[in-house]
């Protein structure tokens, strides 16, 4: 029978690049594309994990190599990206997930060294990321980047200013790029997560989770990093061809309610 639609929902066969993947929503990430038939360079300063995520998706049937990388190193970032395309060919798709969370009280003890440290690792290496896989990504005029923001990019909470500058700011470079890069008919959109299960909230006790979750998430829970990662791999589809500059919330109803 004769398809009524011309999109393409399938990820099958393209590379896609995804940074702090050894783990957390970055791990999930991974793990769905894989399950996609896309073809996974993991990225992560964690070697162990790096290997782990990938023995994980090949076993599973699926294709991965892993890279240990510093994404704020520029000279190592460049060097992988080239590492990449002559192992499984040019980046079809870029996630910039890789990102740290550092308490930092603004009139705190070393708030310098944690500002440039946060801003460094959540915003600076998405553009070094960005810069290196540019010209695959323009290569076929339909290359995705997804970066992942969060929540606080759209608001704000105490004790971690650098965090929350650092996504507002993802948000605006997103932003920028999709009008920038619009003309080459490369993407640039953001995800946002709310309230998620992931290494960054682990040390948080669970009945404190329980107990904003009530108070805060209408679904009345923390989300799953898989959950994230499905609004990642909608956006990075071939058929989101006039998807750009979005900022797609996942928090299940979080920013949306009245608090």
């Amino acid at each position: 029978m004769t398809r009524l639609t011309t999109g393409d929902r399938s990820v099958r066969g393209r590379v896609v690049v995804v940074t702090g993947a050894a783990s957390g929503m970055g791990r999930a990430t991974a793990h769905l594309f894989g399950d996609e038939g896309a073809l996974v360079a993991v990225l992560d300063v964690a070697e162990s994990g790096v290997a782990a995520v990938v023995d994980e998706i090949v076993g599973s049937g699926g294709t991965a190599a892993g890279y240990v990388v510093d994404v704020t190193d520029d000279d190592a970032v460049r060097s992988v990206v080239a590492r990449i395309a002559g192992d499984l060919g040019p980046p079809d798709i870029l996630v910039n997930n890789a990102g740290v969370s550092i308490p930092a009280p603004i009139d705190g003890d070393g708030f310098d060294e944690q500002w440039a440290r946060t801003i460094a690792v959540n915003l600076t290496a998405h553009t070094s990321m960005i810069r290196a896989c540019l010209p695959h990504l323009r290569r076929n005029g339909d290359g995705r980047i997804v970066n992942v923001a969060s929540t606080e990019g759209i608001g704000g909470s105490a004790y971690i200013s650098p965090y929350t500058a650092s996504k507002h700011g993802v948000i605006g470079l997103s932003r920028s790029l999709a009008v920038e890069l619009g003309p080459s008919g490369v993407t640039v959109n953001v995800v946002c997560p709310g309230p998620i299960h992931t290494g960054m909230t682990e040390g948080i006790p669970d009945e404190a989770k329980e107990k904003f979750a009530r108070r805060n998430v209408p679904m009345r829970r923390y989300g799953q990093p898989e959950e994230v990662a499905h609004a990642t791999l909608s956006l990075a589809l071939p058929a989101m061809s006039y998807c750009t500059g979005a900022v797609v919330v996942v928090d299940g109803g979080f920013t949306t309610k009245n608090n």
